[in-house]
């Protein structure tokens, strides 16, 4: 049999340093999840087919990973956590009428079939809140988001948000088939706003309403083009929804994050089942949004609960290039202290080792090979963030060699701390 020495097309090993920077980028997020009031859950990482069937509103089913169970049931390796929330919760939190926070981390699986390079597995972080459908519940995942950003380090994103229900009213407004609806999404949400106009005048909708379309490209900026929007609002379904996103505004400014806040009007959730605000934070240095989320009011009714929801998931993948490349530094601390022993001197390297770790240190014991000089012990040390390197000696001498300075000094049996 062929040794296999490479992973599959949209998947990667991630190790040593870039693992633990990315550990710890994950655990800072979850104490802003902590700190806001979230509680951990964990789902698992296959569902049945039915959780993300096409009324769902989810990923398209022939980007699902799919295999079967010994029953003969249709599985899917998860795509996307709300709906397996929106499940949980629904099974779990049934007679729950107050809030529910909930937070997680874990893998996606989805098989982009267009999207050459994209990663295939990907972690996600996310906050999700059940049964709040106020302005208030909207803008406090802004503001766990934008505080999240922060805590990080990173200081230009920006969120980008909308509102479904204002494009929606626009397309009540057309009058149209359901096929057409689905057209018209489409060209949308590819910002194709000239050729919804087009096919909008194609299958002769009013020209107020082909205007509309024409002229969201324009809805992008600050506070100000909501008051712009209300002149093509053509419902009051419209209107309310951008009253709604003032008055998230105005909450914002509570909180004091309003400036990484724009708007963008034609801004239209990929999963179906957004009903509410939507929202993309964006920063350079990488390729994709960092963080996708939005009110899913109907979402966890389809499971048997009426709970109206808003949650986010930040793509830590595209997280950490951007970090990277903007040379933002991940605080990733120098855990580990080596102990490098000679020949016969492996009782006294054990016994350090043992009475370091009993008070809480991590230790790496290496027996040092004869053909190997010091130094290469020392690179080693530094290449893999280690504090200190200790050398015991043949002669029964010991040395400590600082990693990050280079400071050296000889130790004797009482300097152990």
């Amino acid at each position: 049999m062929k040794k296999l020495l490479h992973t599959p097309e949209g998947v990667r090993d991630i190790y040593n340093v870039e693992c633990g920077k990315k550990l710890a980028l994950e655990a800072r997020l979850k104490k802003v999840f902590h700190l806001y009031g979230y509680h951990d859950i964990q789902t698992p990482t296959f569902e049945y087919f039915d959780v993300f069937r096409k009324e769902i509103g989810t990923i398209s089913s022939r980007e699902l990973y799919k295999f079967f169970d010994k029953e003969g049931n249709t599985l899917v390796l998860r795509p996307d956590f709300t709906p397996s929330i929106a499940r949980a919760a629904a099974t779990l939190f049934q007679e729950e009428t107050l809030p529910i926070r909930l937070c997680y981390t874990g893998s996606t699986f989805v098989n982009h079939s267009s999207y050459q390079g994209r990663l295939k597995e990907s972690t996600q972080m996310g906050a999700e809140l059940l049964g709040d459908d106020s302005a208030e519940a909207d803008a406090e995942m802004l503001a766990l988001v934008i505080e999240s950003m922060l805590t990080i380090g990173l200081k230009e994103f920006q969120l980008t948000v909308s509102n479904v229900a204002f494009i929606e009213s626009l397309i009540e407004d057309a009058a149209l088939k359901e096929e057409e609806q689905e057209r018209v999404r489409e060209l949308i949400i590819n910002r194709n706003y000239y050729g919804a106009e087009e096919y909008l005048d194609s299958i002769q909708v009013k020209r107020s309403t082909r205007e509309a379309f024409a002229s969201l490209n324009g809805l992008l900026g600050g506070v100000d083009i909501l008051e712009k929007a209300k002149n093509i609002a053509p419902n009051s379904r419209g209107v309310m929804a951008l009253r709604r996103l003032e008055k998230i505004y105005d909450l914002l400014k509570l909180y004091g994050v309003e400036k990484f806040v724009t708007f963008d009007l034609s801004m239209m959730g990929t999963y179906g089942y957004y009903t509410g605000i939507i929202f993309r934070g964006y920063t350079y240095g990488t390729g994709d949004a960092i963080v996708k989320g939005g009110r899913y009011d109907h979402l966890i009714e389809k499971f048997g609960k009426q709970s109206a929801s808003i949650g986010v998931g930040i793509v830590i993948d595209e997280l950490m290039n951007a970090l990277t490349r903007q040379k933002i530094r991940i605080l990733y601390t120098r855990k580990n202290t080596m102990i490098l022993y000679d020949e016969g001197r492996q009782k006294e390297a054990i016994a350090l080792a043992k009475d370091f770790r009993s008070k809480a240190k991590n230790i790496e014991l290496i027996k040092k090979a004869k053909d190997k000089l010091l130094e290469q012990y020392v690179e080693y040390g530094k290449e893999y963030y280690a504090g200190n390197l200790i050398y015991i000696k043949k002669s029964g001498e010991i040395t400590m060699i600082n990693l990050v300075s280079g400071e050296e000094k000889t130790l004797n049996g009482t300097d152990r701390s």
